[in-house]
């Protein structure tokens, strides 16, 4: 670091890649030294723009530099033993939501940055959406009493996906974990994790010889928190527009939430109030990494948020769903956590 200036390299240039550099290349304390993808062409293209070197390799990237941070796109079937390198290098890491493959990895990549005392952050700039922090005030402020139900709906249009993830070894998952960790993780900020999660999931494609090699298009969960408060979400990529709408069902209230809009009903579903937001991706990545980047640059000032540790409670819950489907029984998030706990010798606020 020199100058309160963070060098800093990008990693994967594709789709989200190019938004979270164009959110760096904007905020001063990033200094963009390089740039990398497997794409030749895509990575030399994208250097020139950013006047910063161009890699297609990963590993040299990791290996021939010294950076203070790295700013990561790409798919970690693509990169997990080079971030592996790049934490042991002293490099404070940004993943983009989700930050592994699995509950298990996420764990080993949390420990590895905590033991090299480095920054383990997992990108995920809906949390700092104007409306999901207008609903965290909300709820701290006691506005909405006795909630007993939350439910999400997630639709994505049918939208083009990468090859890599219709295979469960390479992604890990399909629409649960790469398409709703966002939203997951909005419900699991504001409360604690549910004791219990019950979920079924399926692949729609036609030929049914396929299935057992395509990831899940499809899914529902149910969630118990408690006797008397219960969650449900429901996703799938094949049918509607693209949507996101998170809704908690109170005692005589209904809020409603999505990226750029907070409403508030009463019970009978009678509008009461609409807060309209002009947030975007783009200003939402840029709040989010100007976090990131002074938690490090001044820590005791900054809080890290969306920690990897912190998000160890989303990947916990996310695993105990997969686990559910496959064995037709409800799942215990705790117990999963509990196994991390014990590894890293640290509690888990769940």
């Amino acid at each position: 670091m020199s100058e309160n200036k963070l060098k800093t390299a990008v990693l994967g240039l594709k789709d989200k890649g190019r938004l979270l550099l164009e959110a760096a290349a904007g905020i001063e304390q990033f200094e963009i030294a390089a740039v990398a993808d497997k794409d030749t062409k895509l990575a030399e293209k994208t250097a020139l723009k950013y006047s910063c070197r161009a890699y297609d390799d990963y590993r040299q990237l990791i290996i021939q530099n010294q950076f203070d941070c790295l700013l990561v796109a790409a798919g970690m079937h693509t990169c997990e033993q080079y971030l592996r390198a790049a934490m042991k290098k002293k490099f404070n890491i940004l993943k983009l939501a989700p930050p592994a493959r699995n509950f298990e990895e996420a764990v080993e990549f949390v420990q590895l940055a905590e033991d090299e005392n480095i920054k383990f952050a997992v990108g995920n700039p809906s949390r700092f959406a104007q409306s999901f922090t207008a609903l965290q005030q909300y709820l701290q402020e006691g506005k909405i009493e006795q909630i007993f139900l939350v439910t999400a709906f997630c639709t994505f249009g049918n939208e083009q996906q990468p090859s890599w993830q219709t295979d469960p070894k390479l992604a890990g998952g399909g629409v649960l974990l790469h398409n709703c960790y966002d939203i997951i993780d909005q419900i699991l900020c504001n409360f604690a994790a549910p004791q219990q999660v019950y979920s079924l999931s399926t692949n729609t494609v036609s030929d049914r010889g396929q299935r057992s090699y395509l990831t899940e298009d499809t899914a529902v969960i149910t969630m118990k928190f408690s006797d008397s408060y219960f969650g449900n979400l429901i996703a799938s990529k094949v049918f509607g527009q693209e949507q996101k709408l998170l809704k908690l069902y109170g005692k005589d209230k209904i809020l409603t939430v999505s990226n750029s809009r907070l409403t508030i009903s009463d019970c009978l579903g009678q509008l009461s109030e609409q807060l309209k937001y002009d947030d975007d991706e783009i200003r939402c990545m840029t709040k989010q990494l100007k976090n990131f980047a002074f938690s490090i640059l001044s820590p005791d000032k900054n809080k890290l948020r969306s920690s990897g540790r912190e998000n160890l409670k989303d990947m916990a819950v996310i695993e105990s769903a997969y686990l559910s489907a496959r064995t037709a029984m409800p799942e215990e998030p705790a117990r999963i956590l509990e196994m991390a706990s014990r590894q890293a010798g640290k509690a888990i606020n769940t």
